[in-house]
């Protein structure tokens, strides 16, 4: 009964991605940041130094409306966007679109910059107050401020999407079946643990998450780092090579050759992009809510801190990950994890394996943390604070029953729901533009940048 339940659970969400992830929102996404990016005139690059400024807490007020700084914000982001996107999410869209779909992550975290300036900035020029006296930010506020009454249905469709969206299932499925394969763990125990670790921090609040994921980060960032960069360098001279074909196969190359040339492209330019917007979720409105509680009078300053996390998270961390797979020649496998775990073991023989063990706990864990925030918001919007707050039982639950789940299943659940949450996010951020060119102008004028 449960296998048969199972099964056509997996069939529906099966087909339901395909059409979600049709080229309608490819188009809009790619076409919403490169409208953004031009809108800002170019602003992610030209700002950057400002932006680091500000993530050194320069211009920190702890007067300012909000419950995190700058710094735990960015933290918190990365801490649910830097997870196992950059690590399973590269090796599965390396293995269904070849090196070629790097190209096009690429891109789609350098126009990714630019929305998740807009939406950032959205997220605190437009934030309301909770039944607490708390100013709340993300999609579903600025859609609601920013657009008013008649737009709600667009933000209730948000929440109610992100609410399953934002389960962290991707991970503790992820990281149950590395710990089964290789070190012969249940997969059950792997999510109960995960369930128990995650609910200690989480139950007090985004203060403490911002707290607990501002030390992860950075740790889990600097040894990935490390041990990617340890791994390219050993196999330098054939990275060359490997880059080369990044570009040449995302627009020909031997893959698109003959009658299925238009078929092999858009599925080449489709896991490039689709895995981009599960890694960096530019676009998704995840990070606006994570940003939106941000202790600051500037909506813009966090909109310019909010810039930095696609580049670090997509066009840095991936593509160390897709040349670490690439230079080691691994074989694709079913299970992304997998690939790239057994990528770092054939490069760090003997030590390997282990470092990358503790980074995937690391991410894990991390991601599982911040998304819990990110559902929980959600699930308050829509029932109020204290009937809402309930959810963070089924979001602990889902954990559990993630852990012992097939990988298709879970990603293509989720990969409908984010996709389902790109629309009303992407929609009014398109409509709301006009604004954040205002307010970002008039504060480059005062800071006389």
């Amino acid at each position: 009964m449960l296998d048969n339940l199972s099964d056509l659970i997996d069939s529906f969400f099966a087909t339901t991605v395909d059409y979600a992830w049709g080229i309608p929102l490819i188009v809009l996404l790619i076409s919403a940041g490169v409208y953004f990016t031009f809108a800002g005139r170019f602003l992610p690059f030209r700002a950057v130094r400002h932006a680091i400024n500000i993530l050194r807490g320069k211009f920190d007020n702890p007067d300012d409306p909000g419950e995190i700084s700058h710094f735990q914000a960015l933290s918190a982001a990365l801490s649910a966007t830097i997870g196992m996107g950059n690590i399973s999410g590269v090796a599965i869209a390396v293995s269904l679109g070849g090196p070629g779909a790097i190209f096009w992550m690429w891109i789609a975290g350098l126009v990714g910059m630019s929305t998740k300036f807009f939406t950032c900035t959205l997220a605190c020029l437009y934030r309301k107050k909770d039944e607490r006296g708390i100013e709340q930010g993300g999609p579903m506020y600025f859609i609601e401020v920013g657009l008013g009454k008649y737009f709600k249905p667009l933000a209730i469709m948000f929440a109610v999407c992100g609410m399953v969206g934002c389960l962290a299932m991707f991970q503790t499925n992820q990281l149950s079946g590395l710990l089964h394969n290789d070190w012969g763990i249940s997969r059950l125990g792997t999510g109960i643990v995960c369930s128990a670790i995650v609910a200690v921090v989480i139950l007090g609040g985004i203060v403490r998450v911002g707290q607990v994921t501002a030390k992860i980060v950075p740790a889990m960032f600097v040894l990935y780092v490390a041990a990617a960069l340890y791994v390219i360098l050993s196999n330098v001279s054939v990275v060359p090579g490997i880059l080369y074909s990044i570009v040449d196969q995302a627009f020909g190359g031997e893959a698109l050759v003959g009658g299925g040339m238009g078929v092999a492209f858009r599925e080449v330019i489709h896991q490039g992009i689709k895995r981009a917007a599960f890694s960096n979720e530019a676009g998704l409105g995840t990070a606006p809510m994570a940003h939106g509680a941000a202790k600051t009078k500037e909506p813009v300053r966090e909109g310019l801190i909010a810039m930095l996390g696609p580049f670090l998270d997509t066009n840095l961390v991936c593509t160390m990950t897709a040349l670490v797979i690439l230079s080691t020649g691994v074989p694709a496998t079913d299970d992304g994890v997998v690939m790239t775990v057994n990528a770092f073991a054939k490069a760090m023989p003997g030590i390997g394996r282990y470092v990358l063990t503790l980074i995937i706990i690391m991410f894990s864990i991390s991601t599982m943390i911040s998304y819990s925030y990110y559902s929980l918001k959600c699930s308050r919007y829509l029932f109020g604070f204290n009937f809402g707050s309930y959810y963070i039982y089924v979001y602990i639950l889902s954990l559990i029953f993630a852990a012992v789940w097939t990988q298709d299943m879970v990603i293509n659940i989720l990969d409908t729901f984010f996709a389902m949450m790109a629309i009303p996010t992407l929609v009014s951020t398109l409509i709301l533009s006009p604004k954040v060119v205002q307010v970002t102008r008039d504060y480059f004028r005062r800071m006389k940048l």
